[in-house]
């Protein structure tokens, strides 16, 4: 591994001087390197993918662009609440097809479905999240079309470039 595969690996924990922004800062809106475009919770998609996460609006623009990270220790992992619908976002491991590991926002407790790990790449300045339900890296789905396009999915092995990185923006007062 290179020294900047190492540092995609490397993961954050409350407290990090790497994480200190993000670990003191507890609402978050996340930005898709890939697109440029900001996550957003789509509260108005009808069942069942009320709540799913795409990297579709061009700008922060309020609730449906922010989510409180919420740090456990016990587990070193965070939880992604939704600003917009105030339920946490789970990875829908259930799905079949195209929807197969998409991330939604329908939780109203946190389980291993909702947990995540982040993890910093000092040198891009650029977050990553893994899903501790399937090991796999969230990426923004930026091929596809239709509602999920731009849809969040935790999908990939690895890190391989803007697909799975996020810039991540304090929104907190």
């Amino acid at each position: 591994m290179t020294d900047d595969a190492d540092a995609r690996r490397a993961p954050l924990a409350a407290g990090d001087s790497a994480s200190a922004a993000a670990a003191e800062a507890e609402l978050l809106a996340l930005q898709s390197v890939r697109n440029n475009r900001f996550v957003a919770t789509e509260v108005n998609y009808p069942a069942p993918t009320t709540g799913v996460q795409r990297a579709r609006s061009a700008e922060f623009g309020g609730s449906w662009e922010g989510f409180a990270f919420e740090w456990d220790e016990p587990t070193q992992t965070y939880a992604l609440r939704s600003l917009a619908n105030n339920r946490y976002v789970a990875v829908e491991k259930n799905y079949t097809g195209s929807a197969q590991n998409v991330l939604r926002a329908r939780s109203t407790s946190v389980g291993g479905w909702e947990r995540f790990v982040l993890y910093y790449n000092e040198g891009l300045d650029r977050y990553a999240l893994q899903s501790t339900l399937n090991g796999l890296f969230v990426t923004m789905e930026n091929g596809y079309t239709g509602s999920l396009q731009y849809a969040l999915r935790a999908r990939s092995a690895e890190i391989t470039g803007s697909w799975e990185e996020f810039v991540l923006y304090d929104i907190g007062a």
